[in-house]
């Protein structure tokens, strides 16, 4: 898998309640929508600027506080592929594979990666390319690279599903 997108640049200690805000959790309830608010209180001009295949790169302990799968749903559905950070909230990590958002971590990569160039991330090789050079990253497992690959955890299910009934 090769992903290569244009850059959204944040700081550390983005939340959860930053990358969707937690006022629309009960009231935005189709992923379309949710798209339309991510990020609002961080960055008003991403929802409406953000591209298909663009990257977030964020600092470090991103995705920290409550376990809010909008957040990652709503970058996601905006057209988001790749989040590269200096660290990464356990939880939101988790979410993110499960939702088909690529974690990557790369310390090196963020501190060298500017808002706005246009970066590329080859999970095979563990690498982040940019302007300032190549970065690696550590290897995704075989299971998290499979989950990925099917679009998230509940695609690769379903595909699962409807396999075993065609047998």
């Amino acid at each position: 898998m090769i992903y290569t997108g244009r850059v959204w640049k944040y700081g550390d200690n983005v939340n959860t309640d930053v990358i969707f805000p937690g006022k629309y959790t009960y009231t935005v309830t189709e992923p379309a929508q949710m798209a339309r608010h991510a990020l609002e209180d961080l960055d008003p001009a991403f929802a409406a600027s953000v591209q298909a295949g663009d990257v977030v790169v964020g600092g470090a302990n991103w995705g920290c506080g409550s376990s809010r799968e909008q957040a990652v749903t709503c970058l996601v559905q905006a057209g988001v592929r790749v989040l590269i950070a200096k660290s990464i909230a356990r939880i939101y990590f988790r979410n993110a594979v499960n939702g088909g958002l690529l974690p990557v971590v790369s310390p090196a990569a963020v501190a060298a990666i500017q808002h706005g160039e246009m970066v590329t991330v080859d999970v095979e090789a563990h690498q982040v390319r940019c302007a300032a050079g190549t970065f690696d990253f550590p290897p995704l497992s075989p299971s998290l690279k499979a989950i990925l690959e099917a679009g998230g955890l509940i695609p690769m299910l379903r595909a699962k599903l409807a396999a075993e009934r065609a047998e």
